[in-house]
């Protein structure tokens, strides 16, 4: 999909700097969003699909203050917005509503006020919305009953007032909204942050029968509570069992580690044994290169997807430990289409790897010794493809990044010998001095 206007123009990157300037930005961490930019997928906060779409927006914890620009509606791929945790106020745009395909919006703990758009009732493939812990009121708008796909929603502890809609999701939430539940012993309240759709929310009256019957009904009655309640626990558990591994296997340390220049990230953590069978028990055939820290071997995923699976020695080792934690963390940081970009990890009592895309062409060692020889064309190509990495990570990433080990080995090249930069994880020692520099 082609995201330039008629004139050239990238409306992502215009949507984007309007979202930036109708915000307050007191640490910074949108600083290197630039209107002059042809691609925003190097940002700060920004996640992009192969094609170089934007589908992440995500600044959770980062203390911005302002409004939320109604041009976000213009993001149409987005497919993940998570602003939780900070202080944007001003009412909820209704122009999300016109984000068709996205799946996770957490507008939660901000100061947002007014109504909730009847417009999110279009997002038809939204399976999770949080907008618990702001000031929005009026009534729940019909039209989120017609989001089939929802399987989360919490609406809790803002002024809103009721009916309140038959929501498809499992697992919603309505407490602390004083005009629906003032003590919160309401029946319309009771279990609602559990209660499964497959439950009925209207209780029926019905003549008490007397005596040994009256008795057995109520002891029907109480077994059948009992029963309820223990079921609700264990749909809670498993639900936040899901959504606890859901968030481990997609977002890597965003809001927990606090960074301020984390990005919202795609890290999968891989279970060992699939890393293992990917590479034929990590064969010595499947070998792509040795260096001081690792093997890196080429391997193939069940979905069919080639990868590079860089093997840690002495994984117990401290300073195996070091390097790996180092390498996930600048990785995840420094996003720019000539930086090699991280897919995943695994992390175990023993083992540590990192899961990288497979570079079909290797790196410019080896290609500068092959045949055919490079022409000129493609070496200009390649050198400025390495310049704009190294320039990204030593001058325009935040915190900055130095290299330290620039060598044709560390310069890899795509399917079409576009240059891409990788090993810089080895910047340990220089971005520890950097972290404690800044501290200061």
């Amino acid at each position: 999909m082609d995201c330039f206007s008629p004139k050239g123009v990238n409306y992502e990157v215009q949507a984007l700097m309007a979202i930036k300037e109708a915000l307050h930005d007191p640490r910074g961490v949108l600083d290197n969003w630039d209107a002059d930019a042809v691609d925003p997928c190097s940002w700060a906060m920004i996640t992009c699909s192969a094609e170089s779409l934007v589908i992440g927006l995500g600044s959770p914890s980062q203390n911005l203050s302002g409004s939320l620009s109604l041009s976000i509606g213009n993001l149409t791929n987005l497919r993940i917005v998570l602003l939780q945790n900070n202080n944007i106020s001003g009412s909820i745009p209704s122009e999300l509503g016109k984000l068709s395909k996205i799946q996770t919006l957490d507008l939660s703990d901000n100061s947002f006020t007014g109504e909730i758009p009847t417009s999110l009732g279009h997002l038809r493939t939204l399976q999770f919305m949080r907008l618990n812990n702001n000031s929005l009121s009026g009534a729940c708008p019909l039209s989120l009953a017609n989001m089939t796909q929802l399987a989360f929603l919490d609406l809790s502890y803002n002024n809103l007032s009721g009916p309140v809609p038959r929501f498809a999701s499992k697992t919603f939430s309505i407490v602390g909204n004083p005009l629906i539940c003032p003590t919160g012993a309401e029946p319309e309240c009771h279990g609602m942050t559990l209660m499964p759709m497959s439950m009925n929310l209207n209780t029926t009256q019905a003549a008490q029968p007397s005596g040994r019957s009256q008795s057995h009904k109520i002891a029907i009655a109480f077994g059948s509570s009992i029963g309820c309640v223990c079921l609700m626990f264990l749909i809670l558990g498993i639900l936040l069992w899901w959504r606890r591994r859901q968030n481990e296997q997609i977002f890597f340390d965003v809001k927990d580690r606090h960074h301020e220049e984390a990005s919202l990230g795609n890290l999968r953590r891989f279970p060992f044994r699939e890393l293992q069978i990917a590479t034929h028990n990590f064969s010595s055939k499947n070998i792509l290169g040795k260096g001081g820290f690792g093997n890196v071997y080429k391997g193939v995923l069940q979905d069919g997807t080639i990868v590079a699976v860089k093997r840690l020695k002495d994984g117990n080792a401290a300073g195996g430990e070091i390097q790996f934690q180092t390498e996930v963390e600048m990785i995840s940081l420094a996003v720019h289409r000539n930086l090699l970009r991280l897919y995943g990890f695994c992390i175990t009592s023993s083992e540590k790897l990192l899961v990288y895309p497979y570079m079909s062409n290797g790196s410019v060692a080896s290609r500068l010794k092959g045949k055919p020889t490079l022409d000129w064309g493609t070496r200009k190509q390649i050198a400025l493809g390495a310049a704009r990495g190294l320039l990204y990570l030593h001058e325009q990433c935040d915190p900055k990044i130095i290299h330290r080990d620039v060598k044709a080995a560390n310069i890899l090249l795509d399917d079409y010998c576009e240059a891409v930069v990788g090993d810089f994880g080895l910047a340990s020692f220089w971005i520890t001095r950097i972290h404690m520099l800044q501290l200061l």
